[in-house]
């Protein structure tokens, strides 16, 4: 024999959807969305996406070719979390946050559990989760849309000093989400379905996140079912509460359209590697994701709840995948009391 054997594991067809394939196309599904968001707000999303892409590729160079002696930046995956991570923020945020939650989001949401494929958690997620937990005021201070001066200035805030408070601009508005829980006032259904309103930098327009979402689906780069069953349980919830008393709870449209949720049900739940693999399994992880949502949307202390859904998703993801495995052909299903 001339050349070497090589003996692996099925399954032993290779396609052309290689990681960096992926990536790259999520990262151009996510490019109509980023770009209306610097439109919409100028350059607090310019600079606040630009600071958490170059955190998360800085510390995904230094800390994954500290641990394996090699830089796994050619996949893309530091790329795609860095814009997912971006646009979680409010705009103005003070950019030495950005670059706190940005290490996070690597060095504790993905590398510590061994780098991709093996982190349980959605990273750019975990890093929201941290800035909310340590920075509340900073992560509920929004800039208006659509500012006359957005392209030539700054927000005060974005420049912050480090570990020092930030002072926001008295020009700050609700989101529609806030606007609704607190005060009743209901949002145009127009404006949340093209971003005129405030909020993160990726809540600028449903419209687009969706027609994302649709073009990775088409490509087959996204299962179907997750954003399918997140946004369907939350309208289905949101319906039934808006039949029992419409003056407290808010429309179905209103519901899916406003606040990240459907950032989250297209971009962040069809993570690959923190969303089940069985059929039945996805279902069931994307009916929880969608009602918790809407549960703690209307009966928790905080207007938004998408991250904090996704993320408890992600937790019962092994689990959904032992208990919904497929039985094997040919195998009856085990009585119970029968199973070791």
């Amino acid at each position: 024999m001339t050349g070497t054997l090589v003996i692996r594991s099925s399954p032993h067809f290779v396609s052309g959807a290689a990681v960096d394939r992926i990536m790259f196309q999520v990262a151009l599904a996510l490019a109509p969305t980023t770009l209306w968001a610097i439109w919409t707000f100028g350059l607090a999303a310019a600079v606040t996406l630009g600071t958490a892409v170059a955190t998360c590729l800085v510390t995904e160079r230094l800390l994954a070719a500290r641990r394996a002696g090699r830089t796994t930046l050619g996949d893309g995956s530091a790329l795609v979390t860095g814009l997912l991570y971006g646009l979680t923020l409010p705009p103005g945020l003070a950019l030495w946050m950005v670059v706190v939650g940005g290490v996070v989001s690597m060095a504790l949401g993905k590398l510590l559990f061994g780098g991709l494929g093996q982190n349980p958690f959605n990273p750019a997620l975990v890093g929201r989760a941290f800035l909310q937990a340590a920075f509340p005021v900073s992560m509920t201070t929004w800039v208006l849309p659509g500012a006359a001066s957005r392209f030539t200035a700054l927000p005060s805030s974005s420049l912050a000093i480090p570990l020092m408070e930030p002072t926001f601009d008295g020009l700050s508005g609700a989101t529609p989400l806030s606007a609704w829980k607190f005060d009743a006032q209901a949002a145009d259904l127009g404006d949340l379905m093209f971003g005129s309103v405030s909020g993160s930098v990726g809540e600028t327009s449903a419209l687009l996140i969706l027609l994302g979402g649709l073009y990775l689906a088409w490509k087959r780069y996204l299962d179907w079912r997750i954003p399918a069953g997140v946004l369907g349980s939350a309208a289905l919830l949101a319906l039934v509460l808006w039949l029992i008393d419409s003056g407290r709870f808010p429309t179905v449209p209103a519901t899916l359209f406003s606040g990240g949720l459907m950032l989250g049900a297209v971009f962040m739940a069809t993570d690959m590697v923190g969303s089940p693999i069985t059929p039945k399994g996805t279902w069931i992880y994307a009916a929880l994701i969608g009602v918790l949502v809407v549960l703690i949307r209307n009966f928790g202390g905080m207007p938004e709840g998408v991250m904090y859904a996704i993320l408890l998703g992600n937790a019962c993801t092994p689990l959904l995948d032992k208990r919904c495995k497929p039985r094997v052909y040919g195998h009856a299903k085990a009585a119970k009391g029968d199973r070791s």
